[in-house]
């Protein structure tokens, strides 16, 4: 019976090399390793915009291996999946919130019953934006607690993949009896349920709008004029008429363009200004802070991480210690309850209001 063990590998281009970008017009490559591949196809072929999922291997330097040799421990390859996206219908954001619900991301000498360092968790990534937005994910996952153990998925650069033999493609589909029970004695669902609960495939109900923002027709048809005007032209809403300057419910805001979570009602205070007022962001990684000067005054903007989205200003007179005050155009955000966060695909900041 096939031994297969616990990897991360997402794949995206660097200049030079193999990239995101697919031969496939307007196609781009996600490469996940998350343990037996076989475990790891299907999820992501039930994603909304993926064309198609190779089961493969990268990180080796030999050509072309044959999996007995890979799945021996004699070459540095790992088995991963390489998933080929449309990135108008879904995000890589997305498919990373697919892949932590498939593994165990503490266990960086095997996977559930599969053992090797030939398959501990990985991200393969090809440019500055994917690693950005794992580096980002994993942030949150470590803040949220729901892990037991530290996380040691690895991020390294992405360098090669190469397809494994015609037998290990679409496994679960076509050997489905010795696949179901390979699964099942694998002790993956058993952790996987203790960790996301029985639902934790249902995939983030968040938009899936390009996050760079390139296609502004889709996003005019997407946001209402307004929210437009604020996220796409830098533009203020009014104050006190807008739809969150005095939220009280408990719950997180993400962008209203990529869906990244942005800021928690746990750091929110009244600020009398008329608009969301927060201490702090959800995250490091979550916003960008930019310094804008002009001829008569000086201002610093605040925008999202993923989708550059305009947000509002940093200002300087907010609460003690750190005085920090983000002042947020409602325009910019979507709220999402504390008791809706694991139905929207949340679930990992549900700690913070536990």
């Amino acid at each position: 019976m096939k031994i297969a063990c616990l990897l991360l590998t997402l794949c995206i281009g660097l200049s030079g090399q193999a990239g995101a970008t697919s031969p496939e017009k307007n196609i781009e490559l996600a490469t996940f390793a998350g343990g037996c591949f076989w475990c790891m196809e299907a999820p992501f072929e039930d994603q909304p915009g993926v064309l198609k999922v190779i089961s493969g291997f990268s990180g080796g330097t030999i050509k072309n291996p044959a999996y007995k040799l890979v799945s021996s421990g004699k070459t540095k390859h790992i088995e991963t999946v390489q998933i080929h996206f449309d990135p108008s219908k879904t995000t890589y954001q997305t498919l990373l919130d697919i892949y932590w619900r498939q593994i165990d991301p503490t266990d960086d000498q095997g996977s559930f019953v599969d053992r090797g360092r030939q398959y501990r968790p990985v991200i393969f990534f090809h440019n500055q934006q994917q690693l950005t937005l794992a580096q980002q994910s994993i942030e949150q996952l470590e803040i949220s607690g729901r892990f037991p153990k530290p996380i040691v998925v690895e991020l390294q650069t992405y360098d090669s993949f190469y397809a494994a033999e015609d037998d290990h493609q679409d496994y679960a589909k076509e050997h489905s009896v010795i696949y179901n029970y390979y699964r099942s004695r694998s002790g993956r669902d058993k952790y996987l349920n203790l960790i996301w609960g029985v639902k934790r495939n249902n995939p983030p109900k968040y938009s899936a709008l390009v996050i760079d923002n390139a296609n502004k027709k889709l996003l005019k048809q997407q946001l209402t004029k307004l929210q437009y005007k604020v996220t796409q032209l830098g533009k203020s809403e009014p104050s006190f008429n807008n739809e969150f300057w005095d939220n009280s419910q408990a719950g997180i805001y993400v962008d209203i363009v990529s869906g990244q979570a942005l800021f928690s009602s746990k750091d929110q205070f009244k600020s009398g200004t008329g608009w969301p007022s927060f201490t702090k962001p959800i995250s490091k990684t979550a916003l960008v802070i930019e310094q804008d000067n002009g001829f008569f005054s000086s201002k610093v903007n605040v925008r999202s991480a993923n989708a550059n989205s305009y947000l509002g200003l940093l200002l300087d007179d907010g609460p003690v210690p750190s005085k920090q005050h983000f002042q947020i155009n409602s325009s910019s955000l979507r709220f999402i309850g504390a008791k809706q966060l694991s139905q929207q695909g949340y679930g990992q900041f549900q700690s913070l209001f536990n």
